[in-house]
Order: structure tokens, then sequence, then C-alpha cells
């Protein structure tokens, strides 16, 4: 009987073991089916316009020939992109210039990096209460962006429209403090980026990234009272680009999304859908 016993225990525990093993295999295979699905599904932090529009209507079916998911994630700020990128809930971003970039990681801490250069937006001055920058009073309110690189140039285009002058008339860094001339005593409505459209009523004049321009009903090609030219220096400085978390940059499948970024395809798209508003850097 105590050899039958020892057997009977023997077998079970040869039964148990084996089992485990099954159990463990197939978790893994469970495992690897799941990151192998992970590695074909693309997920991009984007602004609205046109950011998300590009990815969407030109970049999704050529990666989807390329065997890629890409799903789209909409934001209307410029912070939560930037650390949804960081902390890995996406892949991703694409809605910021290089300037924004760095200065977000100095300010934050983080570790993104850029992949592509994809297109530039001309930057305009638009009208609020005030139609033409010939009628500007004194004392008039100009709405522009308070992050550091967008404020900066919002002033120089200002400068370039004749209405202050800057200490360095080339700082891309530069605040209201850095003004050394300023006519007609203008006032500065310091406010988020995605906050400006919204106070174009309540001001003279507001100073707007392309995207926000075309949120707010403007027409970048025929709206603006001033505008930056895509020829200058500033359409490479402010080219908006494909931004990851460091060490990601040459995983394939980023690698995918930066070459469709910057296929002839997107160019068409850009070229044919945004007149003007929105120009290609590749």
């Amino acid at each position: 009987m105590g050899n039958k016993k020892y057997g009977s225990k023997k077998i079970a525990g040869a039964l148990l073991a084996i089992t485990a093993l099954v159990s463990l295999a197939l978790a893994g295979c469970g495992r690897s089916s799941a990151q192998s699905s992970d590695d074909k599904t693309i997920t991009v932090a984007a602004s609205p316009t046109p950011h998300a529009q590009i990815l969407e209507k030109a970049v999704k079916p050529l990666l989807e020939k390329e065997g890629y998911k890409l799903v789209v994630k909409e934001f209307t700020d410029y912070v939560q992109p930037n650390t949804a990128t960081e902390e890995g809930a996406v892949d991703a971003n694409y809605f910021q210039h290089k300037p924004y970039l760095d200065n977000f990681n100095k300010e934050k801490g983080t570790h993104l990096v850029s992949v592509e250069g994809v297109h530039f937006e001309p930057f305009g001055l638009y009208p609020g209460k005030t139609k033409s920058l010939d009628a500007l009073q004194d004392g008039a309110t100009v709405a522009v962006p308070n992050d550091a690189t967008n404020e900066a140039r919002a002033l120089l285009l200002l400068q370039s429209a004749g209405l202050i002058e800057l200490k360095d008339p080339t700082d891309i860094n530069a605040t209201p403090k850095d003004i050394t001339s300023n006519p007609k005593n203008l006032q500065f409505k310091e406010l988020e980026a995605a906050a400006v459209p919204q106070a174009v009523p309540d001001v003279d004049i507001a100073a707007l990234n392309g995207n926000y321009a075309i949120q707010a009903n403007f027409d970048p090609t025929k709206d603006t009272l001033a505008t930056e030219k895509a020829g200058d220096i500033v359409a490479k400085t402010y080219e908006n680009i494909l931004v990851v978390k460091d060490g990601n940059q040459n995983s394939a499948k980023i690698k995918a999304l930066a070459t469709a970024l910057n296929s002839s395809e997107v160019r068409d798209y850009i070229n044919n859908n945004f007149k003007g508003a929105v120009v290609p850097v590749f």
C-alpha cells in the first residue's frame, strides 16, 4: 500500500507540473499575441485641426497598407499631448514645434524628442473688435498665447508689422518685458493658446496659430492682418513635428508613421485641403 500511495502521489505531482507548464505556455502565448497586436497599433495624440485631420484622412490609409492600425486621440490644449506621450499613454504626438518642445522638456523635466518635421502653419494677427492695424487706437488690447515660444512668435510678428520694437529683433524667447518701443501702448492679454480664439470678440486683435485660426472660422489666407512668410527662417524654426519619448524613435512603428507623414500623399493632401494655411516642409 505504501508503494501504491507513493506512486499515486508521484503521478499526481507530475500531472500538476505538466498542467502548470501548459498554463504558463498558454499565458506566454497570450502575452505574445497581445504584444504583437500592440506593436501593430499606433496611438497618436494630436490637435484637431489640422493634425488629426492629416492623420485620419491621409496617414491612416497609408499605414493600413503596411499592416498598422492608427488610433488618433484629439486634444485641444498644448500640455496633455506631451504628458500622455511621456507617460506612455500614447506612442507619439503631433501638434507642436521644436522651440515649444524644448521649452516643455526644460520646464517639465520630460524626455521627448523630435522625429520628423511635417508642416508649417503661418502665425497670424487676426481682427477682433478692430478690423485693421491702422485703426488700432492707443491702449488697444492684443490677445497672445502665454506659452514662452508662441508668445515670442506673436511679438516677432507684431514687430514685423511695425507695431512694436524688441530689444533683440530676432529673439525667439522674447516676452513683453523685452519690448523697447510700443507707440500705440498696446495692452497684452496673455492666454493659453487654446483660449485665444474664444477671446477674439473681446480684444482688438489676436495672434493665432494656424490651427486655432481655422477653428475660430478664420481663413488664414484671407483674414490675416499680418502673417509670417513660408520662406522665412520662421518656417524652419516653427515647423510642426512628430514627437515621441526618447528611446522610442527607432521602433518599427514610429519609423512607419514618420515615413507616412513625409509621403507625397500627405503633401498633396495638405496642399489640396488647406490652401496655404498649412504648408508642407518636406
